[in-house]
């Protein structure tokens, strides 16, 4: 009896231990799955929807609904003016469908600067900045910077023309900054900025405050107007540009000397016989 109940006992024993282990062994991989899962949610990035493009669009092209679909993009890396779902795209349907106003890649988020209002033609309406106007310059090869503007390049605007002030400090041809970092929003009647090709424009059009269009029109009526395009990192220019002739040949003026005025003599003339004598006296007029 006491022999069975030892082994008994041996045996629970050693069951006991072989359950410990393996408890001990289970625990140490929950353990460890349970690690690599913390790991791997902290490697994971918060994601909204976002709207992308199906297909390259185009500029002017209509944006339908088999053109966009909605995708997770990390919350952190969204770009500004993108649309987080259909309806924003599409608020009244395909009765009024945006158009591109700029070229969009395949699987890139939609912007709103790159599309037009719903319903609306992807025209110069649609580039205008609030509160800003759109204003046609006339230009040719030679102040047209030959050819190579395009719409959305800066330029600064130049006046030439007749000028001279009071004081007589210019005259004859002046050439002058009227106007610096304007932006172009078509060239004839091109407004796609991804039109690379150079063109020989007799006008384009600029964006100005209503302020400037009439600086312009004023500048445009009585003298000629030239652009000088900006770079692309450049930044408007503040100060003061004016060249006449003379400053441009190196000519300077004369100064004009007023001679003083003399003193004004009041005198009265007496007779003595055949002599005449003169008397200064106060001048009273």
């Amino acid at each position: 009896m006491r022999l069975v109940f030892g082994l008994v006992l041996v045996v629970g024993l050693g069951l006991a231990s072989f359950a410990v282990y393996m408890a001990k062994d289970y625990i140490g991989a929950y353990q460890a799955e349970l690690a690599r899962e913390r790991a791997a949610r902290e490697q994971m990035v918060p994601t909204v929807e976002v709207v992308v493009v199906n297909r390259q669009l185009r500029y002017g092209e209509t944006i339908l609904p088999e053109d966009v679909r909605t995708v997770r993009w990390p919350e952190d890396a969204v770009p500004a003016g993108t649309f987080a779902s259909l309806e924003a795209v599409m608020p009244f349907g395909e009765g009024k469908l945006r158009k591109a106003v700029r070229a969009i890649e395949q699987d890139e988020a939609l912007m709103v600067v790159k599309v037009t209002e719903p319903g609306q033609d992807a025209g110069v309406s649609s580039r205008l900045s609030k509160g800003m106007r759109a204003f046609a310059i006339r230009v040719d090869v030679s102040t047209g910077v030959s050819g190579f503007l395009r719409p959305g390049d800066r330029v600064d605007v130049y006046w030439s023309g007749s000028a001279a002030d009071s004081g007589n400090r210019r005259s004859g041809e002046v050439t002058q900054l009227i106007q610096s970092g304007i932006k172009l929003i078509a060239i004839d009647q091109i407004a796609d900025q991804d039109n690379s090709n150079p063109t020989i424009a007799r006008t384009v059009t600029v964006e100005a405050s209503p302020r400037q269009v009439a600086a312009l029109a004023q500048a445009q009526t009585t003298g000629r107007l030239s652009l000088s395009l900006l770079g692309a990192e450049d930044v408007a220019f503040e100060g003061e540009v004016s060249i006449d002739q003379n400053e441009l040949l190196g000519i300077e003026a004369a100064e004009q000397i007023v001679e003083a005025e003399a003193p004004e003599v009041c005198t009265i003339r007496t007779r003595r016989g055949a002599e005449i004598i003169e008397t200064p006296i106060p001048c009273t007029n």
